[in-house]
């Protein structure tokens, strides 16, 4: 089913209306709404393209501002296909996934061609590796086959032997990316674009580089004055990237391959999550109070497990080749067609139920600092044009907010969060004063090259992620935190319940204060004139 933007997204609150649907943590919850609360509902899922195979040709063979790919091969080459990480999509996308379809095609064009020198990267730059079980998921069985352990691999930021120095931009910032990558007589990305951020120049000289060249853009300064990171026209991180993609095209010959999705998020066993509360049925009601009766019942590692366990079934909505700047326009037209709602105005106090599925913590738990990205840093963000929330209102965040953190995965999170936290809030102090140290951890630099660990800086990152968000809002309300300790360590207000939250925002607002529920996910994007 296909919806467009507009009024069917937008629905006003009134004494008849059922309870609503919050994702919150890895389960669901049902919050009767004040009357004259605005719910901003997500489009329905766009109707994927019939042939994901044909489409995927297609877009090789008649590429944008470039030559075919087959025109592009000779025998002898050396070429490397560099995909992206774990982080996306989200929820996992069910078998097959489209990086392993375009990967099949492609490389059946490479063994035509009599290319034998051939290498895939997972373009990590400085999230946790991916997992074998991770990376054969990604490409199929049968790619991983012929390419794992020694030609299908993970990037590595820290291999002082691995990674070359392309120079700098007219704005001093250094590019430093894969040297296999820069070797190659052919770069091929292959990348998912769930949401507006991804892809364009953010894959290669992000995805591929190394912390001498993220520190540039990754940082209090721009992430403070962006915009939205979401919204690519008028954002001065993806200006950045930019830059440094002009200056990777002087070393490379890139062909970028970008596909596009659409929301059909949740596995059709949870299909009440994806319809709107007046359109449950008998069948959608059983099964929310079964699962959700279910999910409260496990102890934590299996209900985080649980949660997540359902690939999803996206369908590709688009898939585009060529050039890079070329290619990401059209991508974003396929992202914005999905994922944009036109939203009438701000509002003083915006309402969000967090899930427990974030880019970071994929097979692991979502941290305090982790919590503060995806409320601050994503959730916020989620706008084109201006934010949805008012420049001091009030947001209100539903997560059973812990105080845990998954020790593989994020030990630099846990001593930032015990050790630095406790001292300032303030990302430009922490980056003053703390960020280096942490970068260029020994402990840290191990952890990420020869365990599963995020790079010793990486919680920098998605504190100041969240850095543009906290700046402009008012206050933050954590209903019914299990860490409260963690809540005010984070700088949140608490409440025992949405009705008490509420009461405490209007309180600050005013009694007329415009309210509205962020009905997410599946992802949406305010589009506010």
């Amino acid at each position: 089913m296909t919806t467009t933007n507009g009024s069917s997204n937008i629905h006003t609150v009134t004494s008849k209306d059922p309870p609503f649907l919050f994702h919150c943590g890895e389960g669901y919850e049902r919050h009767r709404l004040p009357v004259g609360t605005t719910v901003i509902y997500p489009n329905a899922p766009l109707d994927p393209l019939p042939d994901r195979r044909a489409a995927i040709v297609q877009a090789i063979d008649h590429p944008e501002n470039s030559e075919p790919l087959d025109g592009l091969l000779t025998a002898g080459m050396k070429v490397t296909i560099a995909f992206d990480d774990v982080s996306l999509p989200l929820p996992a996308m069910a078998k097959p996934d489209i990086r392993q379809t375009v990967m099949e095609i492609v490389l059946e064009r490479l063994d035509r061609a009599g290319v034998t020198d051939i290498h895939l990267i997972c373009a990590i730059c400085l999230h946790r590796r991916c997992t074998p079980k991770e990376l054969k998921h990604f490409v199929g069985s049968a790619i991983f086959k012929r390419f794992w352990p020694d030609r299908l691999y993970n990037h590595d930021a820290e291999d002082p032997e691995g990674n070359t120095h392309l120079g700098q931009t007219e704005h001093g910032e250094d590019v430093e990316i894969n040297r296999r990558a820069v070797e190659s007589d052919l770069l091929i990305y292959v990348n998912i674009n769930l949401v507006t951020m991804d892809g364009g120049h953010k894959s290669v000289p992000v995805g591929l580089a190394t912390y001498k060249s993220v520190r540039h853009h990754h940082n209090p300064q721009t992430m403070l004055h962006d915009s939205s990171y979401m919204d690519p026209p008028n954002s001065i991180f993806h200006r950045s990237c930019e830059r440094m993609g002009e200056i990777a095209k002087e070393h490379l010959k890139i062909f970028t391959i970008e596909t596009t999705l659409n929301s059909d998020t949740f596995h059709r066993s949870l299909g009440f999550l994806q319809k709107r509360e007046h359109d449950w049925g008998l069948r959608d009601h059983l099964t929310f109070q079964s699962s959700r009766v279910g999910l409260k019942l496990l102890p934590g590692p299996l209900r985080r497990k649980a949660y997540s366990a359902l690939p999803a079934p996206y369908g590709l909505t688009g898939v585009h080749a060529g050039e890079t700047e070329a290619v990401h326009a059209r991508t974003l037209e396929a992202v914005n067609e999905q994922y944009l709602v036109k939203v009438p105005e701000a509002y003083d106090v915006v309402i969000v139920g967090l899930p427990s599925i974030g880019p970071y913590n994929v097979d692991s738990i979502l941290n305090p600092i982790l919590v503060n990205c995806l409320a601050l840093g994503y959730f916020f963000n989620f706008y084109r044009n201006r934010p949805y929330l008012r420049e001091g209102g009030t947001m209100i965040m539903l997560h059973p907010l812990e105080n845990k953190f998954h020790m593989t995965h994020h030990p630099s999170y846990f001593d930032f969060f015990e050790e630095l936290i406790p001292q300032t809030r303030d990302p430009k102090e922490l980056a003053e004063r703390f960020e280096t140290s942490y970068a260029e951890n020994e402990r840290y630099i191990d952890l990420y090259r020869n365990s599963y660990a995020y790079h010793g800086v990486h919680p920098f990152y998605m504190w100041y992620w969240g850095a543009h968000g906290a700046a402009h809002v008012g206050r933050v309300i954590a209903v019914n935190p299990k860490s409260q300790m963690a809540a005010g360590r984070l700088g949140y207000e608490i409440a025992p319940s949405l009705d008490t939250a509420l009461g405490m925002a209007r309180d600050g607002e005013g009694a007329d204060a415009r309210v509205c529920y962020f009905h997410c996910p599946p992802i949406l994007m305010s589009d506010i004139p």
